[in-house]
């Protein structure tokens, strides 16, 4: 049953009523194959954060959508500056969204993988702390742990003078952990862009001008172009636009 702010489907099939959460967890699914989903929130015009924080960003129907792709993920990738910068906690689920993978034969909480090429991470963190399920850490060979770390998570070592984010997402699969969703930040999105290591990309779009200054969903050095089609425009009623494009 839907509640708070309605989210109504515009396109491909367009609903004649508002989505409740299952409606909305088929809209966006799991593959039936290993694939990688980026989600980010962004300004009309393109900028990733208001006043340093996506939080400025994200209204009612982006954090419904947002746990939702929670849901359906293995694992959640985030970048060690993200963490840091947005003060992630433990990755959480409520009881009915937990619920929802029982049923599906899923572990009740998805995996929390970080991304780290200097390993500047504090052990201490809730994210690492509190965590339901042992996190991972994707760094580089000659990276130096800080103490405490490979006690609250589990250290994976892919590359020599950088983290080899196709080496990374391999492990993660031998693992089990096949539908990831990464959550930014920007610079970590332009790797796996560069890398051709994006299948899907969700994109909700705030009815906001942030005017110039913050940065915008990607970084980093220059990547080919690549097409990735649009699959379904879903609006809410406080004309927030989510968008969803993905791989064929």
């Amino acid at each position: 049953m839907s509640v708070g702010i309605p989210i109504s489907a515009l396109w491909p099939e367009p609903s004649a009523r508002p989505l409740d959460d299952a409606a909305l967890a088929a809209r966006y699914g799991r593959a039936d194959r290993p694939h990688l989903r980026v989600n980010f929130v962004t300004s009309v015009d393109g900028a990733v954060s208001v006043d340093g924080y996506s939080a400025g960003l994200s209204g009612e129907p982006d954090k419904r959508v947002f746990g939702l792709l929670r849901m359906l993920c293995d694992a959640l990738v985030v970048a060690a500056g993200t963490l840091r910068q947005e003060g992630y906690r433990a990755v959480r689920l409520d009881e009915r969204r937990r619920a929802w993978r029982r049923e599906r034969g899923l572990p009740e909480y998805p995996t929390l993988v970080v991304v780290s090429g200097s390993l500047d991470l504090d052990p201490a963190q809730a994210a690492f702390a509190d965590a339901p399920t042992r996190p991972v850490v994707l760094t580089r060979g000659d990276a130096t742990a800080p103490p405490g770390l490979a006690d609250v998570a589990d250290v994976v070592r892919c590359g020599d003078d950088r983290v080899d984010l196709a080496a990374g997402l391999a492990e993660l699969r031998r693992r089990g952990l096949g539908q990831v969703l990464c959550e930014g930040g920007p610079r970590l999105f332009g790797a796996l862009t560069a890398a051709d290591l994006v299948d899907e990309v969700c994109l909700t779009v705030a009815p906001l001008l942030a005017g110039a200054g913050p940065g915008r969903i990607t970084a980093g050095g220059p990547s080919e172009v690549r097409h990735l089609p649009l699959r379904h425009v879903l609006a809410a009623a406080d004309g927030v636009l989510m968008l969803r494009y993905a791989r064929d």
